[in-house]
């Protein structure tokens, strides 16, 4: 007899429901803020008068700012949270923090370069700061089945992304049932720009109002003194002392190390090209229409084959399943420098449907799998220092090269290294020798 649909989805408790739901809350925001409506708006509205290349740039240098300073804060931070056992207080902040910003956006107006950037930048801070505590709880939540529920967290995501950004443009896309046309018969660009600051504000509040059942439901993991530590003492003393451990520490999960070190390069790629497909995109032609579709497509192919990479895990094993994504996104960047057509552009969206949520969900439960659980939000700091960098250096490349060459086609293809080195050294992890330094090993 097959098991019931909940537990094939590790969704069988009401704190694992929970837990997933704020993947299906803050994908609102990565859709709409991160990949499809503001790097446009910035770029047409925020950017207004300047080369595009140039707006490519400095989009680019304002993703890498955002994700610095989170990747500054992260490690003291989990390591406080393990201390004080506030993840979810930790995660309400952030959350606050980049909501605010969110919807703070829709008070920029055409050349307001500065406020467009700034706003941006903590809307990076928030969104990624309350992934270090989200992510810090799936070990807790998802015991042995991390695999399916962190990958049932990105479908839930993808859903939820694709539903609220399709919600968001049906005013833009039939203009007339709606009764916004112009008296040419068109959308008024006045009306397009309302509309959308108006759903940078709706983003705010999607992600606000999908997150409570997380703190609600998910319960908050004890708190883990060690020898010497006080209940009451010191937060921050405590956490750069676990810090300073951490670091020496390491030499005992050395697999769980080089894991982060080959996620670090191959992310890189796969996060670049979340951030910048839209406004490359419209830097070769593509019009608005075409990439808004395209993103959609990102979204609801993703459902599907981010299950599939759940059930694939555990067919291939994680890392083989990880290699395979990373290898199809080796010909998506070749694709993507060759590509000069609308169809071209709806083809890579649909392959980069179909990896980048089972390469990503899959990573962070492997990474899961090769700490101990008790450690949970030092080591997601961790993760997070990593997972930022690997936000930072691609977009700072891309930038380079976009700006050396005048053009972003060939900085499409330098990202081809970035999969090609990581996935070599994610080869070399042993991921069995990993879990069972961990104390994972079922």
């Amino acid at each position: 007899m097959s098991r019931p649909l909940r537990e094939r989805l590790a969704l069988d408790t009401p704190a694992r429901r929970a837990w997933a739901t704020y993947d299906w809350a803050n994908s609102a925001m990565y859709t709409t803020i991160v990949t499809a409506l503001f790097p446009i708006y910035y770029a047409s509205v925020a950017a207004a008068g300047l080369p595009r290349p140039r707006a490519t740039f400095l989009f680019g240098l304002t993703t890498t700012a955002g994700l610095v300073l989170i990747a500054v804060l992260a490690p003291l931070l989990g390591a406080i949270a393990d201390f004080r056992a506030n993840k979810k207080r930790q995660l309400a902040g952030f959350l606050a923090l980049g909501a605010a910003a969110v919807a703070a956006m829709a008070l920029v107006r055409e050349g307001d370069l500065l406020l467009a950037s700034g706003l941006f930048i903590l809307a990076n801070i928030g969104v990624n700061g309350s992934f270090v505590f989200y992510d810090a709880l799936l070990p807790h939540v998802g015991g042995k089945d991390v695999d399916r529920l962190s990958t049932t967290g990105y479908a839930f995501g993808y859903l939820g992304g694709g539903i609220f950004l399709l919600l968001c443009l049906l005013p833009q896309l039939a203009p007339g049932a709606f009764g916004l046309l112009g008296p040419d018969g068109t959308l008024p660009g006045a009306t397009s720009a309302a509309l959308t600051r108006a759903a940078f504000v709706a983003t705010a509040v999607w992600w606000v109002g999908f997150s409570i059942p997380l703190f609600r439901r998910v319960p908050e993991p004890p708190a883990s003194l060690r020898p010497g530590e006080l209940a009451g003492g010191s937060a921050v003393k405590a956490g750069l002392r676990r810090l300073r451990d951490l670091a020496a520490e390491l030499r005992r999960y050395p697999q769980a190390l080089a894991m982060l070190v080959a996620f670090v390069i191959y992310n890189d790629g796969v996060v670049t090209i979340i951030r910048l497909a839209t406004i490359y995109g419209e830097e070769i032609g593509i019009d608005r229409t075409g990439m808004i579709t395209a993103v959609l497509l990102v979204q609801f192919v993703g459902v599907p084959f981010a299950f599939l990479y759940g059930a694939l895990a555990g067919r291939l094993g994680t890392k083989r399943a990880i290699l395979l994504g990373v290898l199809v996104y080796v010909g998506i960047t070749i694709l993507g420098w060759r590509m000069d057509s609308a169809r071209e552009f709806f083809a890579l969206a649909m392959l980069v449907g179909m990896v980048q949520g089972g390469v990503q969900a899959l990573s962070r439960s492997l990474f899961a799998s090769l700490i101990p659980k008790d450690r949970s939000g030092e080591f997601f700091g961790l993760f997070a220092v990593f997972e930022k960098f690997a936000g930072i250096l691609g977009p700072a490349v891309f930038s380079g090269v976009a700006w050396a060459l005048g053009s972003s086609r060939g900085a499409i293809l330098a990202l081809a290294a970035f999969f090609v080195i990581g996935g070599l050294l994610l080869t070399r992890v042993d991921v069995e020798a990993g879990r069972r330094a961990a104390g994972t090993t079922a």
